[in-house]
């Protein structure tokens, strides 16, 4: 069954290309910084963002669904980041445009989120550690969300 706020909030992949897209290489205590500030810590969040990795903070608040973090990723180069989000969450045209663009590594992170079997072991086989726990990390957090969408209690609390 698909989630309404699943198909909602999602940018067209074709409109993705339009941006040019920055680099995303980061050494593994950012992405494991990352990692934590995806799982709620708002102090990871602020040292992400104050300290030149303004991006993943960003990405943080995307995948909480918040439309204004995913228009300032889509208009600051890091329209990638928004597709590996996008599909996550089952934008089945994200997820084809990251393998059209050679997006390996995130194609598998977003399908790992999609609980793809083949994409763990991808991600277990040809990604550091940091990846792989980051993506555990996404997937933890989406299917709150999910949940609490699902759940009358808590409908509407992205967390």
């Amino acid at each position: 069954m698909r989630n309404w706020f699943k198909i909602k909030r999602q940018v067209k992949p074709e409109d993705l290309e339009i941006a040019k897209l920055k680099p995303i290489d980061y050494p593994a205590k950012i992405i494991l910084a990352w990692a934590k500030a995806i799982e709620g810590n708002a102090e990871f969040v602020k040292w992400l963002k104050e300290n030149g990795y303004p991006e993943l903070s960003m990405a943080t608040y995307a995948i909480f669904l918040k439309d204004e973090a995913r228009d300032w990723l889509h208009a600051n180069g890091y329209a990638h980041l928004l597709a590996m989000i996008n599909a996550a969450e089952g934008n089945e045209r994200a997820q084809r445009w990251l393998l059209a663009h050679q997006f390996d590594l995130l194609y598998h992170i977003a399908m790992a989120v999609e609980a793809e079997e083949s994409s763990w072991k991808w991600l277990g086989k040809n990604a550091p550690a940091d990846i792989f726990i980051l993506a555990q990390s996404i997937k933890k957090t989406k299917d709150k969300i999910e949940e609490n969408h699902n759940d009358i209690h808590t409908f509407r609390k992205d967390y």
